[in-house]
């Protein structure tokens, strides 16, 4: 009877184990607008900046500490087709919103005496077929909603123009959307500005962030009020039986440079002036938010069952000289910034906590890019059979976390930018870009220029190397040409004939 009795004892133990064991974490997506390589306490590089000793983010800290920390995370150099890669798990190439969205039907290009924009997606992607200039797609919160997850949207979406279905996050596989819409900035953040609202029968701005009307009026941050919501929302979660999915999506660190008072006068203490003062009180609001999220998790006993991943969708903003007297060297060591092909409009800060998976305080040098996270998330919450109506470009980087595996091994990175975004700089004007190992060629559609960089030699991209190394300048553009007519890619055409402008592998080096 006793041997009986132990044989049933483990049977249940070792079913209890099991469940344990399929038990599906929660994730937290935390995802910061227009933050720099740099704009941390945290150090991405082999060692430590002027930014990292300006900026204060303890709880980047904190997370990098308990997770493991990426030093060659790519993004796209603007917001939309970040975004909308990062919940498709489509490279920009193949889904064609290379530039960011807002209304319908409308391009956000700047002029260009010479070239004609291609008729990219302006309208952003949705979950509807047929609908004009909009790409078809099956979302990532879609999925994880269909597998059991309960999906909540706070803050910026930026997936879809104005008055599409994409514009809603209700239409993108979300339980609960909290102020998204298809504005990419926010009209203000102070509530005592009703968040850029209308009031006493004034027009709202463009940019006015939709709801939290509780706040209006009030003496708050919209970086506060939005994880406040955020907590609210995961407090009714607890009513249901099922792992969360928040993406946790601010509009800070973006422009306008208001002040959030909480931490403006420390960094003014420091000698910053008023915008920069601001910008920094911007990032550290940021991190606060963090903070109270890990918290939160820590407090209801949700932080051993959560993943977090941090990310940003661009580069940090370095064409303007309102807050910096110069331009293009916000991200230093990087070269440029927001909108630019260069390091700094692309690579990101990141981080990722897996409990029981990632070592503390590890670091990850491979590269990886923000089509990645899509299959990546699923993999995590072990969603192992789905079905998208795209092909999801992405590469997991769940081996990478776990220590067993390489996906960067021989892999090619690309960008396609046939668009035109802000004024004439380091990395600017309509191109395209591959990375591939130490090398990174950029070849830009308006001029037939060729920029070859060794990153792991000159992270600053300072020196171009075409006439050193013609042999894998065309090796790289042959891939890239090859690469961009297999995506029936979009290119610019030029104004004088009419024609296409040539693939990369078309022009001589120059």
């Amino acid at each position: 009877m006793k041997k009986l009795t132990s044989l049933l004892f483990l049977c249940f133990a070792g079913n209890i184990a099991n469940v344990q064991a399929e038990k599906r974490p929660n994730i937290l997506l935390f995802l910061v607008d227009d933050m720099g390589w740099q704009d941390t306490s945290v150090p991405f590089w082999n060692q430590k900046t002027a930014n990292n000793e300006i900026y204060e983010t303890p709880n980047m800290e904190r997370l990098a500490g308990k997770g493991m920390k990426f030093t060659q995370a790519y993004a796209n150099s603007v917001s939309s087709p970040s975004r909308v890669s990062l919940f498709t798990g489509m490279n920009s190439v193949c889904h064609r919103v290379t530039n960011w969205t807002l209304e319908r039907n409308v391009s956000t290009d700047g002029q260009n005496d010479s070239l004609i924009y291609p008729r990219w997606n302006v309208n952003g992607f949705c979950q509807q077929d047929k609908i004009e200039r909009c790409t078809y797609a099956t979302s990532l919160a879609q999925v994880l909603k269909d597998n059991g997850y309960y999906t909540i949207h706070c803050g910026k979406a930026h997936f879809a123009a104005r008055t599409t279905p994409g514009e809603n996050p209700l239409n993108l596989g979300f339980n609960i959307n909290i102020n998204g819409g298809a504005a990419g900035a926010p009209g203000s953040y102070l509530g005592v500005a009703n968040f850029g609202n209308a009031c006493n029968g004034r027009q709202s701005n463009v940019f006015a962030v939709p709801g939290l009307e509780e706040y209006y009026g009030k003496d708050i941050f919209l970086t506060e009020a939005l994880t406040l919501e955020a907590i609210k929302a995961l407090d009714k979660v607890k009513q249901e039986d099922k792992p969360f999915f928040l993406y946790m999506s601010h509009y800070a660190i973006h422009v306008p440079l208001e002040k959030d008072m909480r931490f403006y006068e420390k960094y003014k203490k420091k000698g910053l002036v008023d915008n920069e003062a601001a910008y920094a009180a911007l990032i550290e609001g940021m991190d606060k938010s963090l903070g109270d999220l890990m918290s939160y998790l820590e407090s209801n006993g949700l932080m051993d069952n959560t993943i977090i991943l941090f990310m940003s969708d661009n580069g940090g903003l370095a064409s303007e000289t309102y807050w910096r007297a110069q331009q293009y060297v916000q991200n230093a060591p990087l070269s440029s910034g927001k909108g630019s092909a260069h390091e700094g409009g692309i690579r990101e800060p990141m981080i990722v906590y897996w409990p029981d998976v990632t070592h503390p305080g590890s670091e990850c040098d491979k590269y990886l890019i923000m089509e990645d996270f899509f299959p990546s998330i699923l993999e995590m919450a072990q969603i192992r059979h789905y079905r998208t109506v795209q092909h999801v470009d992405g590469v997991s980087f769940v081996p990478l976390l776990k220590g067993n595996g390489d996906p960067s091994r021989n892999r090619a990175l690309y960008w396609n930018f046939p668009n035109g975004w802000g004024q004439p700089g380091p990395g600017f004007g309509a191109s395209c870009t591959i990375r591939k190992g130490d090398w990174k060629m950029i070849y830009y559609y308006g001029s037939g220029k060729k920029e070859l960089f060794n990153i792991a030699e000159d992270i600053s991209e300072k020196n171009n190397l075409v006439e050193d190394f013609p042999d894998i300048v065309r090796k790289l553009s042959k891939e890239l040409g090859v690469y961009l007519r297999k995506k029936d890619a979009q290119r610019p055409f030029l104004k004088a004939t009419g024609e296409a402008i040539p693939w990369p592998d078309e022009v001589k080096n120059r």
